[in-house]
Order: structure tokens, then sequence, then C-alpha cells
């Protein structure tokens, strides 16, 4: 099956790059470990253990999701999607692919993603938004997330200045599991809508359920084309296709090779395109939160090319040889605006001769996977021809296979986060003490 992208692993190999690269023989045990992965997911979506894995061909939600979205969108000229972490990070993803904001695509309302609780930002924001015209999607697998909960406090108060409190509903709209918990016990309280978020889908996975979804839908992507995109690539690993050309394993095999033969501590995801910026942030989550663990694991870092060409590449190319590089290129030769003939006729500028905006940036995307290889750092090469809901379900569903496999090889549990909860439960201590604050 042709997937909307290709993968190019060449330049992380040591018969390319070097001895900054994983040899051969490395690179078929860790594609032969990783084949027993691919098994057990083949297994687990046979058996439905993993409901991740049934979500691409999922069809009976996206109407309901749908409904939602479109009511949203016909009454309100802001959005307010309130939730952290995963609860928030793949819909801030698919909604910065789909042009809110800046260039937002027709009839999409303003989504503003409120995934911190600094209150200087909160409080600009209530101060700034029409409540009339403004509403809010409150998203918490566990319904009681504690930033989630005091945000949609603040956030009702505001409506509740604006609107009648019987039809604050008609603003408010709740994600959380189907269970007792904080945030379903307010969604009763005001009588608004409550979508379920599966119990069994953790939120760094979720993209692809109502999570991702909604504020998706809202912002004009076709939701259905998204799953569409997804099951290519989950239909490719459960073929009877050789290991080998499953993508998602082979980019597990050679960052997991990476980390235990090269020194390989950190991985960098750098896309050429603006649209992709926040899938760094997305994908750092994924990578950091789902195998970080028993004093293992990689530090994910977010880059954007070009911009990090003027920041962060001196450093990748004559810092630490300690990172594997992830570039994602999309195709812009011939776009954007064409540089003024009168430059060619500037003393160091005729290379830029016919040249247009989206020529210089292919070129430096290319000229950058390059001179990173040449350099003897290890450089994977995604090319994404047309960037839209199908290539991007299919990125991301390649990124959280690929997570689970590399979980696999190094032996930890892709799915939980034990270490963090040390954290949640002393906040909730000092909030209690009141004092020293």
């Amino acid at each position: 099956m042709n997937l909307p992208y290709t993968q190019d692993l060449t330049d992380c190999f040591a018969a390319e790059i070097g001895d900054g690269g994983l040899d051969a023989t490395n690179f078929d045990r860790y594609v032969a470990e990783s084949e027993k992965a691919v098994l057990r997911l083949r297994s687990a979506y046979a058996d439905h253990s993993l409901p991740l894995l049934r979500l691409p061909e999922t069809r009976d939600d996206l109407a309901v999701i749908g409904e939602v979205a479109d009511r949203f969108r016909s009454s309100f000229g802001d959005v307010v999607v309130l939730g952290t972490g995963g609860s928030s990070l793949g819909g801030q993803t698919l909604c910065s692919v789909a042009g809110t904001g800046l260039g937002r695509r027709p009839g999409a309302p303003h989504l503003h993603f409120m995934d911190n609780v600094d209150p200087n930002t909160f409080d600009n924001l209530i101060s700034a938004l029409d409540w009339q015209r403004t509403g809010v999607i409150a998203i918490s697998k566990s319904g009681s997330t504690a930033e989630t909960l005091l945000q949609l406090g603040a956030v009702i108060g505001a409506l509740g200045q604006h609107v009648a409190e019987d039809r604050i509903a008609d603003h408010l709209v709740v994600v959380t599991e189907p269970a007792d918990n904080p945030l379903s016990v307010i969604a009763r309280q005001y009588d608004c809508t409550v979508l379920d978020h599966h119990p069994e889908i953790g939120g760094r996975y979720s993209v692809l359920s109502v999570t991702g979804l909604l504020p998706a839908a809202i912002a004009g992507f076709d939701i259905g084309r998204l799953r569409d995109g997804a099951g290519m690539v989950l239909e490719q690993l459960l073929s009877d296709a050789g290991v080998h050309d499953v993508p998602s394993a082979t980019g597990a095999a050679v960052s997991v090779g990476l980390n235990r033969h090269t020194g390989v501590g950190i991985s960098v995801l750098m896309p050429y395109c603006d649209r992709m910026t926040d899938l760094g942030l997305w994908f750092c989550q994924l990578w950091a939160e789902s195998l970080g663990k028993n004093g293992d694991g990689s530090t994910p870092v977010r880059a954007l090319g070009t911009v990090d060409q003027h920041s962060q590449l001196q450093l990748y190319l004559d810092g630490p040889a300690d990172k594997m590089f992830t570039l994602i290129l999309t195709e812009t030769g011939g776009q954007g605006a064409p540089i003024p003939g009168t430059f060619a006729d500037i003393e160091g500028l005729s290379y830029l001769s016919g040249r247009t905006m989206g020529d210089l940036f292919a070129a430096a995307g290319r000229a950058t996977a390059e001179t990173l290889a040449n350099n003897g750092r290890p450089t994977r090469v995604f090319d994404v021809p047309r960037v839209d809901e199908i290539s991007m379900g299919a990125l991301m569903m390649h990124f959280m296979l690929e997570t689970v496999i590399a979980a696999d090889l190094i032996g930890v549990n892709a799915f939980d986060q034990p270490a963090v909860e040390e954290g949640k439960i002393l906040a909730r201590e000092y909030l209690a003490k009141g004092g020293g604050l």
C-alpha cells in the first residue's frame, strides 16, 4: 500500500555516515525484535485489547462529534478548549494544520487552547472574549485534573456574568470518561452536553478520538479522512508484510538501536512546515511520557525549519554527537511569493533569481538533512507531498505505533506514567495546607 508519506532511514546507518550511525548487524537485531512487537500489536487488534487500534475504522461516533462541531461553528466566534497534556496537544496539532487563527478556514471560529494555569494569561483571555459568542470545551479523561477543573470554574464564572445561568449549558461541552468524577458532576450540575472519553485510551494516544476530533472538526477538518489516513498506516502493520515494510517498526528499531549502541539520547523532530509546529509538542509528550521509565528512554526535542537553523543547528552539527534527527519535508517548490527581479542584480543574490519563497524553503530542508548526514549525525527524512487530513492521520498513527514498538523493545509500559504522580500529590498537599505557597 502506498502511504501519504515516505520515510527514508538511509542516513541513520554507519555505512552512510560513519561511526555515528547504526551498524547493519544491530539494525537487523532490533528489526527482528520489533517483529515480535508487531505480532503482539496484531494480536491486540484481533482481540480488541488495545482500543487505539480500532479507532481508524470506527465511524459510529463521527455523527455526534460532527453535530456538536456544527453547532459550535454556527453559534460562536471563539471556542476555548480547556485541558492539558494529551487532552490538549493532539487537538492543538490538528487545528494548527487546519489553519486556525491566521488564515483559518472559512466559518471556523478562533480556537484558544488553554493548557496552563498562569493567571495572567487566563485573566487576559477572559477579559478579551465576547462570552455571549464563546463556546467552551472542557477535556479531562479522569475528570479530576486540577488545572482543568480550576480553569472551568473561572470560565463558568465569566459565562455567568454575560449569559443567564440556564443558558450556560448552550456554551459548554464536557469530554470525560463515563464515570462519576468531579468533571461529570459539574456537567450534570449545568446539564451540559457530555461526550465520552474512551476509558481505555490514554490522553497522549487519544488524538484520533473525540479529544482531538472535536476541536479539529470545529476548525474545519474532515475527521473521517483523518481516520482514513491513520487506517492506511495501521493496515500496513496488520497486513502480512514483512517487518522491513512496516515504517513504524523500522523507525523504532533505528531509534532504539542508536540509543543503545551509539549514545544517542536525544530525538529531534524538525518539520519544515509552520502548520506542523505543534506536532513537535504532541510528539514530545508521546515519546517522553511513554518511554522515559526505569532510567531508560531518550529525550525528545522540538525544532522547526528554517527557524532553528539559525538557533540550534550550530549545536546539532558541532556539539555533542548524541542526537537523532527526524526532518519532515513538504513540497513547497514553486509556491509563495517570487523574488523580485531587481534583487538578482544585487551582488550576491543572483542565486535567488527566478526563485520563490517555497523554493528557498524546500532547498533549506534538503540542505539541512544533507549537512547533518555529512557531519555524521543520524538523520531520518519524512517526505510528505501533501499536508492534509490523510497525511496528518497517517503521520500521527505512525508516531504512536513507533512509540509503542519502541517501548516494547526497551521493555517498558508505553501507556502509564507512574513517576508524575508524586508531584500531583505534593501539589494537592500544598494547596490543602494553604501556607507556604
